[in-house]
């Protein structure tokens, strides 16, 4: 065998490692972005799950309140006044430290990102 055979399977060898090192590193990179999808959607749907729950009792938990404090007053339209007047401090309140919910939502998020990584 002369060295330019040697080198002609050497070359060919390189080839073919690099073909399987590209088809390898095309397929982790599927895998790992379905399993980030995975991830995302399986929060998504959670977060909605108790979101819809919380909600719904939200609701019956206020109009319960407004009926009670309403009674205990005597005039049914303020309970519900005053319930609505307690949500908007709360919904300012939120308005407020919106920024300080974000950066904890983005450390909370780039932890987990940087984990499974």
């Amino acid at each position: 065998m002369t060295v330019f055979e040697s080198l002609n399977q050497t070359k060919d060898k390189a080839a073919d490692n690099a073909e399987k090192y590209l088809k390898s590193s095309k397929e982790y990179v599927k895998l790992k972005v379905f399993h980030y999808a995975v991830l995302a959607s399986s929060f998504v749907a959670r977060s909605l799950a108790v979101g819809v729950f919380l909600i719904i009792a939200m609701i019956f938990l206020s109009v319960a309140g407004a009926i009670v404090i309403g009674e205990t007053l005597d005039n049914g339209a303020l309970g519900f006044l005053i319930i609505g007047a307690i949500y908007l401090v709360f919904s300012l309140l939120a308005y407020l430290v919106r920024h300080r919910i974000t950066t904890s939502v983005l450390k909370q998020l780039s932890s987990k990102f940087y984990k499974h990584s």
